[in-house]
């Protein structure tokens, strides 16, 4: 329905916002379901699983819509210039049998565990400490890249390359960068979070420069072969980091409040609780923070194509933040680790 006011579509986008706090929440209590030797690879698995959503909805919708298989409720479609029916509505309804299971799973048979309930006020110091911020940079390179590219990679690609029919295509991305999440937990408990990371981030800045080199320039028709297959290894890194900057989310503040409660006088068990209730606090909100780049990096593509027809202004942008977060990464903890 053309006819659709732009504020329905912002009340969908608030209650799709509540989705995004489930997942936050998820990723929050990982950290007392979890021994911390395990607690990477068991966030990367949670979080790639997540992000596998993306990659679903990329593959399924583009089929569901063209057929009527909920039209008992109402949905008539719309036809197209070539005869054709679409029923967009059915990119929604496919997921609702899903939710309705997934609810009743979740109600009768997940466990739960009181220790992991915290107040308000004792999640919001977490917001003072610098790290948190820190970290929240680090992922909003790493998981705000996946989301932001996952978001735009299809536009940019009919934009550049209009002949290629990139929805046969587009999910390709989504799915490796969620695989990649999926492991990269484990690959961080034993190599190393901040190792992973610094390497992650130098490789994300290079080949966002290559990228340069795919797109059509000065009358050339760019090369698709070389763009797509640069912005998969840009979809696996981001995977690969999300789960790795989680990984030293984990470990940072569990090593910094038990710290800093032992230096106050308390017990191993208090330093403990504290320990996982700051570390998820700080996962909770961290995770929140990167899902902004679902909007801003859509957005700078756009933007940079509104104003040179390039989309290589909002690239030289993310390279410049890339080696901006190799820079913060080996500076606030890889000398450290020396």
């Amino acid at each position: 329905d053309t006819s659709t006011p732009f504020s329905v579509f912002v009340i969908i986008s608030l209650l799709c916002g509540f989705a995004g706090a489930n997942f936050a929440s998820s990723m929050a209590n990982i950290s007392f379901f979890f021994p911390k030797q395990k607690q990477g690879g068991a966030l990367g698995i949670n979080g790639g699983l997540g992000n596998m959503g993306v990659s679903v909805m990329q593959l399924v919708a583009p089929l569901v819509i063209s057929l009527s298989i909920f039209a008992v409720f109402g949905g008539t479609g719309s036809e197209q210039p070539d005869g054709s029916m679409l029923y967009l509505e059915n990119a929604a309804w496919i997921w609702v049998p899903f939710l309705i299971i997934f609810t009743l799973a979740v109600w009768f048979f997940m466990n739960d565990l009181s220790a992991s309930k915290a107040s308000l006020s004792e999640q919001l110091p977490v917001l003072k400490r610098a790290h948190l911020w820190i970290m929240a940079l680090l992922y909003l390179a790493t998981f705000g890249s996946f989301i932001g590219f996952s978001a735009g990679f299809a536009m940019l690609s009919k934009t550049q390359f209009p002949d290629v029919q990139i929805l046969h295509y587009a999910f390709f991305g989504p799915f490796i960068g969620a695989l990649a999440r999926s492991t990269g937990g484990a690959i961080s408990d034993r190599l190393g979070g901040t190792r992973v990371t610094l390497v992650n981030f130098v490789v994300m800045a290079i080949f966002c420069g290559l990228l340069f080199l795919t797109l059509p320039t000065h009358g050339e028709g760019g090369n698709f072969i070389a763009f797509f297959a640069v912005f998969m290894v840009l979809f696996l890194t981001a995977g690969l980091g999300s789960a790795s900057t989680f990984q030293m989310i984990s470990v940072i503040f569990r090593k910094m409040t038990m710290d800093r409660v032992k230096a106050q006088g308390g017990s191993e068990a208090q330093a403990m609780r504290e320990a996982a209730t700051d570390t998820a606090a700080a996962l909770g909100f961290i995770s929140a923070i990167g899902a902004i780049g679902g909007f801003f990096i859509p957005k700078a593509f756009g933007i940079s194509l509104d104003l040179t027809g390039s989309p290589a202004g909002a690239m030289k942008v993310f390279l410049v933040f890339y080696i901006a977060c190799v820079v913060i990464t080996w500076a606030v903890y890889g000398r450290k680790q020396k």
